[in-house]
This record gives C-alpha cells, sequence and structure tokens, in this order.
C-alpha cells in the first residue's frame, strides 16, 4: 500500500509539473494576447489615416487615373524587369565612371593650375600681355577701309611680286614690326 501511494504520489507530483507547464503557457498566451490587443488599437488609427490619405490622393486625380493603367504598368515593369536590371547595372556603372572622372577632373586642375603657376613664374604672361599690347597698337593704326581692299584685292600673288612689295617703305615698317613681335614672343626684349 505505501508503493500505490508513492506511486500515487509521483504521478500528482507529475500532474502538479504539467500543470505548472500549462499555467505558464497559457501566461504568455495572455500576455501575447494583450499585446496584440495593444498593437491593434496603435494600429487601427494608423491604418484608417492611411486609407483617408490614400482616398485623398485618390480623389485628386480623379477620373484621369484607371485601374486598367496601373495594371498595364505593373506588366510592362514585370515583362520589362531584366531590361530595368541591365539599366540599373549600366547606371551604376556610369557612377564608377562619374567618380574616376571627379578624381581625373581633380588629377587635371591641379595640373593645370601648377603649369599656369609656372609660366606665371617664367613670365610667360607678361610677354603675352605685351605682345597683345603691340598688336592693339598695330591694329589700331591699320585703317578698316585698307583691310577690306586687302581681302579684294589679294588674289594669288606670285613670288617675284612679293619680293617687289618688299621694297615699299610701308613694308618694310610692316615686317619690321611683325619681327619686333616674335622678338617679344621669343623672350628678346632688344630692338634693332
Amino acid at each position: 500500500m505505501d508503493k500505490d501511494i508513492a506511486l500515487l504520489h509521483e504521478k500528482v507530483d507529475q500532474l502538479t509539473a504539467q500543470v505548472e507547464i500549462l499555467a505558464d503557457h497559457a501566461e504568455i498566451e495572455q500576455r501575447r494576447g494583450r499585446e496584440l490587443d495593444e498593437l491593434k488599437a496603435d494600429l487601427i488609427p494608423i491604418g484608417n489615416q492611411l486609407i483617408k490619405l490614400t482616398i485623398n490622393e485618390l480623389a485628386e486625380i480623379g477620373t484621369e487615373f484607371e485601374l486598367e493603367d496601373l495594371i498595364y504598368l505593373l506588366k510592362r515593369v514585370l515583362r520589362n524587369t531584366q531590361l530595368i536590371l541591365t539599366m540599373m547595372d549600366r547606371f551604376e556603372a556610369l557612377m564608377g565612371i562619374a567618380d574616376e572622372m571627379e578624381l581625373l577632373g581633380k588629377q587635371v586642375f591641379s595640373t593645370t593650375i601648377e603649369g599656369l603657376d609656372r609660366l606665371e613664374r617664367e613670365g610667360f604672361f607678361a610677354i603675352a600681355r605685351e605682345s597683345w599690347g603691340v598688336l592693339e597698337k598695330i591694329v589700331a593704326e591699320i585703317d578698316p577701309t585698307d583691310i577690306r581692299s586687302i581681302r579684294e584685292d589679294l588674289g594669288s600673288p606670285s613670288s617675284i611680286a612679293l619680293l617687289r612689295e618688299l621694297n615699299q617703305p610701308e613694308v618694310r615698317k610692316g615686317m619690321a614690326r611683325l619681327l619686333q613681335i616674335v622678338k617679344l614672343m621669343g623672350g628678346n626684349k632688344q630692338g634693332n
């Protein structure tokens, strides 16, 4: 009989343990139910607001929007998925090229600035300004009607005719000025 009572106690202990497990599960389920109810209470107003906004936005579109258009657009997107992916790959490659071009552009800009600085230090721009001043003086001395007559009368002169022209004082004077300009550009500022 003691054995039966011990067996009975053991079974009661097992049932008690199982009841405790079931009670824990029930408590967890109740807590989940409360959390789900709270989530529903939070989401329902948000969902209602979203529906109202959607209705308002669709009302603004009015009769211009038809469901068939949306379905047609969706079908085209699905049919052209591979094309869209290819286009995105190319766009990503283009962005990579743009990044490289930006880096290269910075290097080119830096090199250009250094080159211009070197030319400034060597006096190139000063010589160019002087040469430009000389050219402006020469152009100021030329009569515009003479330029028009040169264009009209130029033709195709022979070498002998050009040599004869060197005997004229105006030509010699112009050639001397031209040589002075060439000397200035070459860095030789001394005259004859």
